[in-house]
């Protein structure tokens, strides 16, 4: 459920116009077929480069001063310090709904459960008498998390940020999440009290590319007893073009998870699917943000013609109904009509959706054949929506085709894996001759003078 944040929602006509892109009867090379995808065309990483650029140098310089001149400036409220103070935290906690706190309970434990089992083993191979290598996995000492703020609320996202960062056991976790003008300054009270149920004591109340700034390089405290917030190791989490800007540029100063932006869904359907669950989990992404992208790739004309129906229907009904057609009539959003399976995995693998649904017969057996998606939903009781909240996988997921070479958020992103070299005498005298030859062929005959030394006579 990767979002977007503050977009204004434009007038749009009663209409959805759903386009077409039919790729019947052509053959594509990977490169035409990604041309042939829908896709946003609406401002890019390049366009908003230069803003996030000046942004991120004023946060280095300026610090919690140019900190709350951006919350002035983009939220509209006062800050003396970002800091959420931690009675805010209790409070929101206390006055959460009881509703609410049981599902984001039961979120939470699903999430930890999927998260406890992704945690890779450490090894320890033995490649001979004395000559072991391992490999272990050790969390990062810090992170930043991103929690969008915008057209909703997303306290979901709080869990899925923490709970693997939990699961791989880092010891200190600063979360971030845009000032509200509505809640004094404080990021949502819902978000508060998610992160306050998971244990998370330090949360900022800043937004936008300024928040990744002050997360990944620290911000020093003021003279006037202002703590500081020291650097993390590791950025993760959603946000619009600006967040994800901000991420790439950060990136080699922290990790990142991937520059994840407006929310995706494609549904790859035949003409065994039902319309009205295809075009219901089309409008729960496009409800997201006018520029989300809902992708239906199918060879069932009849499909996409009862699709089309139920989803003027549907959309009337629906509360953000201008948002989702202004989101189902976007360039990024639209049917793509193909000969058969064949080509429709073809498609899917070139679009390399943030979240895939699998509506064919035999789900099962064509999810299988998929290689490029960040999260696949399986047959007609697998919505997105349940990955959203209560699936125990995690909905920050790549966005923009970049789950063809990136994997969605999980246990391993606060992991590095660390290899340890532990041979013995007699090991290293083994291949002592092949490490002296191989330094001689790459003209670095000290590399091999490092080992021959060890084995010197009267050394």
């Amino acid at each position: 459920m990767t979002t977007s944040p503050d977009s204004p929602v434009r007038p749009t006509s009663s209409a959805v116009d759903f386009r077409t892109v039919d790729l019947r009867g052509r053959r594509l090379s990977l490169a035409e077929l990604r041309g042939a995808v829908p896709r946003a065309r609406h401002q890019t990483v390049a366009d908003a480069e230069q803003k996030v650029t000046d942004i991120i140098s004023a946060v280095r310089e300026r610090g919690f001063a140019a900190l709350a001149d951006f919350a002035r400036r983009f939220d509209g409220v006062e800050q003396a310090h970002p800091r959420v103070p931690a009675e805010a935290l209790q409070s929101a906690l206390d006055g959460l709904d009881p509703a609410v706190r049981s599902a984001l309970e039961e979120s939470i434990s699903r999430a930890r459960r999927f998260a406890d089992g992704q945690r890779p083993a450490d090894i320890d191979v033995s490649l001979g008498d004395g000559a072991v290598v391992s490999q272990k996995w050790v969390p990062v000492a810090r992170v930043g998390l991103y929690v969008p703020g915008g057209l909703a609320v997303y306290p979901s996202s709080v869990i899925m940020n923490v709970v693997p960062a939990l699961a791989a056991g880092v010891e200190s976790i600063a979360l971030a999440s845009p000032p509200q003008r509505d809640f004094g300054g404080l990021p949502h009270p819902t978000i508060l009290a998610a992160a306050a149920l998971l244990g998370i004591g330090e949360v900022y109340a800043i937004g936008g590319a300024q928040a990744i700034a002050a997360l990944a390089y620290g911000v020093p405290g003021g003279v006037a007893d202002e703590a500081a917030l020291e650097p993390v190791d590791v950025v993760t989490g959603p946000g619009n073009i600006f967040v994800a800007t901000a991420k790439r540029l950060v990136k080699g100063v922290v990790g990142i998870d991937s520059e994840a932006g407006t929310t995706e869904i494609a549904i790859l359907a035949d003409a065994t699917a039902r319309p009205a669950f295809v075009a219901a989990d089309l409008i729960s992404q496009a409800e997201h943000d006018p520029k989300a992208a809902s992708v239906l790739i199918t060879d069932s004309e009849r499909l996409a013609a009862d699709v089309r129906g139920e989803l003027e229907r549907q959309a009337a009904a629906t509360k953000h109904g201008d948002r989702v057609r202004e989101a189902l009539s976007g360039p990024q959003s639209g049917v793509v009509l193909v000969d058969d399976l064949e080509q429709g995995i073809a498609a899917c693998d070139a679009y390399a959706a943030e979240h895939l649904e699998i509506m064919t017969a035999d789900a099962s057996a064509v999810a299988a054949r998929i290689r490029n998606a960040g999260a696949i939903f399986v047959g007609d009781y697998s919505p997105v929506s349940l990955g959203d909240y209560c699936a125990g996988s995690n909905h920050v997921l790549p966005t923009s085709g970049t789950a063809a070479f990136s994997s969605g958020l999980n246990v391993t992103t606060f992991l590095r894996a660390i290899q340890v070299i532990n041979y013995t005498e007699s090991a290293l005298e083994e291949v002592s001759g092949h490490i002296v030859s191989l330094a001689g062929a790459e003209d670095l005959p000290a590399h091999g003078d490092a080992v021959a030394a060890r084995f010197r006579a009267g050394r």
